[in-house]
């Protein structure tokens, strides 16, 4: 079986590592390293991770999720890396689940099934779905699990709650954008990976049990304006300017989601930094062909549709929909 090396991104979360890095001792094919990388806790991160045997690398400050990716990434040399957070638990046969899926169907990413911690009948994660308004679903998030997500199938997408990845699309594709530091970060490294030819696998017998928004919560004024930013900049980065209608739709149906929340004033801030910001990350990469993009996205957008109206619709994508068809 082929060595894998466990990078768990941490920040100020001690009492969560702690139980992450138990789950990682209880694997039936155990990680060849379990690399914990530190954003300059002040709390007893380290220490926790010391005592549960794993290697520790020091950031010098909050670098973000992002840097925090990369800079494991850097450090290894196994053929696989598990991106695992902080606040998730593993089931027992999580890894030996996906690095079978990965090898059954030549996959260079695997993810599994993630189910809430505080409610295991409902569905975390399960892949990741990309529209072309630049907005992203988590397939499943919230629905009760069931048949519908019990079944293998390729991905594009896989969140990195406990995606396990070739070191080699890192490589290739490029790192993970430390511009984006957190929310989209994923989404936004995976579309370039699927656009270099790289494809995944859903592993639902590969199970992991999520906390979740552990770090800055949901719905948080922080985590809303950063998913806003990241939503501009993703856009700005690969999507054909003849989007422009669908980016702008979708974008200010999801600031009315946000603003149902009370975090009008978040995603107006955040609107405002991607659009200063967008020129920045426009000139880093050049767009792939809309002939290449589109089929890979108009295919996302199905998927969406189909899982929406097998489960209880969400009202955000009701919306999207009714206006971008």
């Amino acid at each position: 079986m082929e060595q894998v090396t466990a990078i768990i991104p941490n920040w100020n979360r001690a009492g969560l590592l702690a139980r992450a890095l138990d789950s990682l001792k209880r694997q039936t094919a155990p990680c060849a390293r379990v690399l914990v990388v530190d954003n300059g806790s002040t709390d007893s991160s380290c220490a926790v991770a010391a005592a549960a045997g794993a290697d520790i690398l020091r950031l010098p400050s909050n670098l973000g999720f992002a840097a925090a990716v990369n800079r494991g990434v850097e450090a290894v040399s196994t053929p696989w890396v598990w991106i695992v957070n902080n606040d998730v638990e593993l089931h027992p046969g999580c890894l030996e689940k996906l690095l079978e899926a990965a090898r059954a169907s030549n996959a260079s990413f695997a993810a599994p099934r993630v189910r809430q911690l505080a409610n295991p009948s409902r569905i975390d994660a399960s892949y990741d779905l990309l529209a072309r308004s630049g907005c992203a679903w988590r397939a499943g998030n919230g629905c009760p699990d069931g048949p519908l997500f019990a079944e293998p199938r390729p991905i594009r997408f896989a969140p990195m709650t406990a995606a396990l990845v070739r070191r080699s699309v890192f490589t290739k594709s490029g790192p993970l954008d430390e511009f984006f530091g957190s929310y989209l970060e994923d989404i936004e490294f995976f579309l370039r990976a699927s656009l270099e030819g790289f494809s995944g696998v859903y592993a639902p017998s590969a199970i992991a049990y999520h906390h979740g928004s552990a770090t800055l919560g949901a719905w948080s004024a922080p985590m809303v304006e950063l998913l806003a930013r990241n939503q501009v900049l993703l856009a700005a980065r690969h999507f054909p300017a003849a989007w422009w209608w669908r980016v702008l739709a979708g974008q200010l149906l999801w600031g009315a989601l946000a603003a149902r929340r009370g975090r009008l004033a978040a995603w107006l801030r955040g609107k405002w930094r991607g659009l200063r910001d967008a020129p920045r990350v426009r000139r880093s990469c050049s767009r792939a062909p809309r002939a290449v993009i589109e089929p890979l996205l108009i295919s996302c957008e199905q998927e969406i549709l189909r899982l929406q109206q097998s489960t209880r619709p969400e009202p955000y994508w009701r919306f999207y929909f009714a206006v971008a068809r």
